[in-house]
């Protein structure tokens, strides 16, 4: 027997939202002979509704998507299991939103790229593999910490553009923090430098946040970090 699940609210929900948004008139033109005509057709607007808000009608077919309602009206079981349909649509609307943010930030993803490669030519900055790149400002003798050492810092945080997101100096209080636990850049640059040293450190967005951008924060998406870093002590472990 085929299970009636919870996403059958859904619909229903949207479906109150579409009413409440759209012409009374508009509905008025249209001629349902019964009940079930009406459901039908309200959940297919519904349905059409949120494939056109999700922006992938250029990947939508639509003789699929008829495929895939007969099977589930029709047949005591579906071909695929619900985990299979749930991950892989899952794993679509990530990688597809991810693109949507990728082409609305093409110029400021150029302008990041271009920013970097113009840094990397600079005679005092020192570009890693990974594409990390840094400036020592002051050169510590102390040791340098491993990814399981909790560590206290000064630091400011600004973009490309200079615009300042985060500083410590502003807080009048160092970070405290492990680590392994920030953000790929800060791994890396941070084990290489010895306490007592201060470095500025240029972070690709493949080593800060990508597309995404924290909540609360001036971060775009695709930016590139800059911190001044001030690495004042190993704490001791607890």
């Amino acid at each position: 027997m085929k299970k009636i699940g919870n996403w059958l609210i859904l619909p229903a929900i949207s479906l109150i939202i579409i009413s409440a948004c759209s012409s009374e008139k508009k509905y008025a033109a249209v001629k349902l002979k019964s009940q079930g005509d009406t459901v039908s057709y309200y959940l297919g607007l519904t349905y059409g509704s949120g494939i056109k808000q999700a922006n992938i009608d250029s990947v939508f077919s639509y003789q699929a998507f008829m495929k895939g309602v007969n099977e589930s009206i029709q047949e005591d079981s579906i071909s695929v299991s619900q985990y299979a349909i749930q991950g892989y649509l899952n794993n679509f609307f990530v990688q597809f939103q991810q693109e949507q943010v990728k082409n609305q930030f093409k110029d400021y993803i150029a302008e990041n790229k271009t920013f970097l490669e113009a840094n990397a030519k600079k005679d005092s900055v020192v570009t890693l593999p990974s594409g990390l790149q840094y400036v020592v400002l002051r050169e510590g003798t102390g040791n340098k910490p491993t990814a399981n050492d909790k560590i206290r810092v000064h630091y400011t945080g600004t973009l490309i553009d200079g615009t300042l997101f985060d500083s410590s100096y502003q807080r009048n209080e160092p970070a405290e923090f492990n680590v392994g636990q920030v953000i790929p850049g800060w791994v890396e640059a941070l084990q290489l430098m010895p306490v007592g040293s201060k470095w500025k450190i240029f972070i690709p967005e493949s080593l800060a946040y990508g597309s995404q951008s924290p909540q609360g924060s001036n971060i775009k998406p695709y930016s590139t970090l800059i911190f001044e870093v001030d690495l004042l002590e190993i704490l001791p472990a607890e």
